[in-house]
């Protein structure tokens, strides 16, 4: 009941649901209790002495008990119901918030497919118990009582009688709780395992279709379904060996009730009236003791999925406001930044980035450049504040970004990903993400600038045409400038480019490039490019090695000493470089 606990403010503010759901169903309970006794009315005070003059009475009067017994049975239902809803409401949007609030870190290693499962199996599971298990097990509390008070007034001696099992249907059924809910557990894990597999499949569907590994994908996902389909098994097993032990224990209770209640009537210590009520009654207690290992199912999945929301919920979120931290107003915000000795390593890692020294007055534009794994992205990362440094600090306009709130911080930063995320819906809703009251016209200047106005009116919808998921159905360049349209709507103060041109040709990279001259005036930008041609009218140019800058200048400084920065410009302009020789040689020979 720890996990319930845990959840209860999530379902607390409701608790007169769970009150009155409780409270009717322990009235239905009770009136369940009236038809044993006419029962034993009918037998000894009607049948026995011929007075069927009484038989319209008490058929009417079971009629009424059922009537209200069946309303207050739905009042319980429809209030559990209620509040099962209420609560499945605020823990979905409890967990989806927790989702948003948890930095890059989480990420890096979440997987999606294990998110979507607790946010549908599970939670689905965790308000099914709390709408109506808890009431369950609370009437089935009430039965035992009301039931054995009831046998104990009609006779005390077969009451101690029939209790003879009633011991080992409790232990039975404690000794399936304790095997039953690491099952679960074990199952709710291969359920999430396969989820992802689906998950990722779907989403990668072309890298897999056109490396022709569709028999992998099926052998992958087939074992991930014999594991769970294992799961299953295993969990039927148990409940195959239970029910039949139960369902025994219960029969034996039976035969001790109709043998030792037989001879009793025979020597008239009870009437037949009261073996027919006690016979009625005694399900009031193997009914709850049978019916305790679907409770104890719906408990234990209840739990076990508990277990893995709270997992979510109580995620520690590293990237998070100081209770000090001001709000930039957008007026004053210059975008002068600064990285003082900045250090920063993922988890135990190595550091990802050393020592770094940046100076970026407003304005400026700051070019990164570097291999796989250099850390240029890393730096954009940690300008975001998507991750704490280790050592050093990062400053905009003079103050640390630890001390600003990271929504406010964030809402000054466009950028520009290398891996391009579009959603499921129209071209201008992508161009015009988190932004409100924003016209037409500024979006289509935007895409303009992006130089993706022109195949955006070639489409039939124009900027209403719907993109699919992840931006199906457009190329890699149209999807890169629809992102870049995106970032410049923005009207950032810093301007983030993380190799944003290349999925376009080097044509449609210069026609950006052009529009960005006129964007980048009066931000910080700071693109990351494998191209120098994107770099090569940057303020200062950062070439990054190993987490460390090796390099730094202007681009003629940087080309006209030896180095990496040089190294690259001869690999990407060598046919340039040859022509140009080429012509030289020809003008000294003429």
């Amino acid at each position: 009941m720890n996990v319930l606990r845990q959840l209860q403010g999530f379902f607390w503010a409701k608790r007169s649901y769970l009150y009155l759901s409780i409270l009717f169903l322990a009235i239905a309970t009770a009136l369940g209790l009236v038809t044993p006794i006419l029962l034993r009315k009918l037998i000894d005070d009607v049948i026995m002495p011929k007075h069927f003059e009484n038989v319209p009475m008490i058929a009417l009067t079971v009629i009424l008990v059922v009537i209200l017994k069946a309303m207050m049975q739905f009042l319980s239902g429809m209030l559990g119901g209620r509040l099962g809803n209420y609560l499945a409401y605020r823990l979905r949007n409890g967990c989806y918030e927790k989702l948003q609030e948890l930095s890059f870190r989480y990420y890096d290693t979440a997987r999606t497919g294990d998110l979507m499962s607790r946010l549908t199996g599970d939670l689905e599971a965790i308000r099914l118990f709390i709408a109506f298990g808890i009431p369950q097990i609370l009437n089935t509390i009430l039965m035992v009582i009301f039931g054995a008070i009831m046998m104990l007034s009609i006779s005390w001696q077969l009451t101690l009688v029939t209790m003879i099992s009633i011991p080992f249907l409790v232990v039975v059924a404690l000794r399936f709780e304790n095997r039953i809910h690491p099952a679960f557990q074990e199952m709710r894990l291969a359920l999430s395992s396969l989820t992802t597999s689906v998950q990722e499949n779907i989403t990668g569907v072309r890298t897999v279709k056109s490396f022709a590994r569709e028999p992998y994908e099926v052998d992958k996902f087939s074992e991930k379904n014999e594991r769970y389909k294992n799961n299953q098994i295993f969990a039927s097993t148990l409940w195959s060996r239970y029910f039949p032990l139960m369902e025994m224990l219960a029969c034996v209770c039976v035969v001790i009730l109709l043998g030792v209640g037989g001879t009793l009537v025979i020597h008239k210590s009870l009437t037949l009236g009261g073996l027919v009520a006690f016979f009625s009654l005694i399900w009031y207690i193997i009914g709850p003791m049978w019916n305790i290992g679907y409770l104890i199912n719906n408990y234990t999945q209840s739990e076990a999925s508990g277990e893995r929301v709270l997992e979510l919920l109580n995620q520690q979120v590293d990237v998070k406001d100081k209770e000090d931290a001001v709000t930039l107003r957008a007026e004053d915000v210059k975008g002068h930044v600064t990285f003082d000795h900045v250090t920063f390593a993922y988890g135990n890692k190595l550091p990802a980035v050393k020592d770094i020294q940046l100076n970026a007055p407003s304005g400026s534009v700051i070019g990164i450049l570097g291999g796989t794994g250099s850390g240029k992205s890393t730096i954009i990362q940690l300008l975001m504040h998507a991750y704490n440094v280790t050592e050093g600090s990062i400053r905009l306009d003079g103050v640390d970004i630890k001390d600003i709130k990271v929504q406010s911080l964030r809402s000054q930063i466009a950028t520009v990903f290398q891996e391009t995320f579009l959603f499921s819906s129209s071209i201008r809703n992508n161009i015009a993400y988190g932004l409100k009251d924003v016209t037409m016209d500024e979006i289509i200047r935007a895409a303009k600038l992006a130089k993706a106005h022109d195949f955006i009116m070639e489409m039939s919808e124009g900027y209403d045409t719907i993109v699919g998921e992840r931006g199906m159905g457009l190329s890699g360049g149209q999807k890169q400038r629809i992102a870049i349209a995106r970032a410049l709507l923005k009207n950032p103060k810093i301007l983030i480019l993380d190799d944003a041109t290349s999925a376009v040709d080097m044509e449609t990279e210069h026609e950006i490039q052009s529009g960005f001259q006129e964007v980048m005036k009066g931000r910080t930008t700071f693109i990351i490019a494998h191209r120098i041609s994107s770099l090569r009218h940057a303020d200062e140019i950062l070439v990054m090695n190993e987490g460390q800058i090796v390099q730094r200048g202007k681009h003629e400084q940087l080309i006209a000493k030896q180095g990496p920065y040089q190294d690259v410009y001869h690999i990407q302009y060598a046919d340039h470089i040859a022509r140009m020789n080429g012509n030289a040689g020809e003008q000294v020979s003429s």
